[in-house]
């Protein structure tokens, strides 16, 4: 019974997963889909050259980035930054430099 009970957490956990890395990839699509026509629009109005040096093209691509990099980090980051095998590595580390403390 409890076999059955700790699969259907594990499987409702690895659900849910999915679920917030599919969403993260959808919002990666959509962004660059309407950014890149946002682009293509505001160079073609002023000119390609003209719609390069215009700082007010790049804002929706600033400050939706840092909502992109915000969902990123959220569904990539904890794992990324310090996940399993930074844990082992600093556990390993610090159990060897215990070891050496206690044969000095």
């Amino acid at each position: 019974m409890k076999t059955n009970y700790k699969e259907n957490i594990s499987y409702r956990a690895a659900q849910k997963r999915v679920k917030d890395i599919k969403g993260f990839y959808i919002h990666l699509v959509v962004y660059l889909f309407i950014n890149i026509a946002i682009f293509v629009v505001s160079t073609q109005n002023e000119g390609f050259i003209n719609g390069l040096s215009n700082l007010s093209n790049y804002t929706t691509i600033f400050f939706w980035g840092i909502g992109l990099f915000a969902h990123w980090a959220s569904v990539f980051g904890p794992g990324f930054l310090f996940g399993k095998k930074w844990e082992e590595k600093k556990i390993q580390e610090l159990m060897d430099k215990d070891k050496k403390q206690i044969w000095k």
